[in-house]
């Protein structure tokens, strides 16, 4: 199964499909868990260690934006924020009426942070194999679909790409410590999701002394998606495949949903903050932050792409993080 990972890994790698690292390890485990008829759990302090990476990497971004430009960006990312979480909240509320959880079926829908959801839904106890998949198939969509359509708008710029690799020692040390020590801290201070949110905050904690902020070493974060890949497909059976095919109509319709509602915002934002459409598009986009980093570099965007994208994924993260607090007051 580990070679199976990795093979499929590398191969969608170099096809450049989205997740690749992460759909590599749900087809092969999830392959094993159905050719063998039974569950694969994932060594538990493993697991642990790669929701505490992606709790790394979802932080990691925050340091490429200026404190001016996120206030800056503030409200109209909250406005964006509102649009994608109304309909997340609205379409998951439908789907569970259909045979899965409020708690799964919200999750399935917020669109952004797919690689955090099952971790967050782990811990939430939501099904996990259907937030994954719902998520992914998104993340799938919303890549595939994005340098299409920005291959017709209109480039504000010249590419601003720039590639660091030389990532020193120490800071391999540095993100494992936070990744495994960072979600019982959170535990002792009552932090929801703590496995996600404990690194993540740790990670802003400890980037304020270390010269240019922590960065995850690349091979950290495929061990991650490997763990977060192998619960996902390791727990995958037959009724539980019939029941996502059951439901994938009605899940591709709120992609669709989404993904048009989300396009439709940028027209606003492209006038409320005076940029291209390009760069509005880019940032309203329902998730696939790296392939939207990427065309926004190479499309020379400005930093409100980043500043509105991180602060909705920051928004969608808290709402995850109370999402039972929340549905007990609906």
């Amino acid at each position: 199964m580990i070679a199976a990972s990795l093979g499929l890994g590398v191969l969608f790698t170099y096809l450049n499909i989205p997740a690749a690292w992460i759909l590599g390890a749900i087809i092969a485990s999830g392959a094993m868990a159905l050719g063998t008829g039974r569950e694969l759990s994932v060594d538990r302090t493993f697991h642990r260690f790669g929701r505490g990476i992606i709790g790394v990497l979802a932080a990691v971004p925050l340091f490429g934006v200026p404190a001016s430009e996120l206030l800056s960006c503030l409200l109209p990312g909250l406005v964006v924020s509102a649009v994608t979480v109304g309909i997340g909240f609205g379409g998951g509320l439908l789907l569970s009426r259909h045979g899965v959880s409020r708690e799964t079926g919200v999750l399935s829908m917020l669109a952004g942070g797919a690689s955090v959801m099952p971790a967050i839904a782990t811990d939430l106890g939501a099904d996990v194999r259907y937030v994954a998949l719902t998520q992914y198939l998104r993340l799938l969509a919303v890549s595939m679909t994005l340098p299409v359509v920005a291959s017709f708008l209109t480039v504000p710029g010249t590419s601003t790409i720039a590639l660091n690799d030389d990532i020193p020692w120490w800071m391999w040390l540095i993100v494992a410590v936070i990744a495994l020590v960072g979600s019982p801290l959170a535990q002792v201070v009552k932090l929801p999701v703590p496995s996600v949110f404990g690194p993540l905050i740790l990670t802003v904690v400890v980037s304020l002394f270390v010269p240019g902020g922590v960065v995850a070493p690349p091979l950290l974060g495929i061990l991650a998606f490997l763990a977060i890949g192998w619960e996902c497909g390791g727990a995958l059976s037959v009724p539980a495949l019939k029941r996502f095919a059951r439901l994938l109509p009605a899940t591709i319709t709120f992609i669709v949903v989404i993904m048009v509602a989300c396009a439709l915002t940028g027209v606003g934002l492209m006038n409320w903050l005076d940029i291209s459409y390009f760069e509005a598009y880019l940032a309203t986009s329902p998730g696939a932050l790296e392939t939207v980093l990427a065309l926004g570099a190479e499309g020379g965007a400005g930093p409100a792409v980043i500043a509105i994208q991180l602060i909705r994924l920051v928004s969608i993260l808290v709402i995850a993080g109370y999402l039972p607090k929340i549905l007990r007051r609906i």
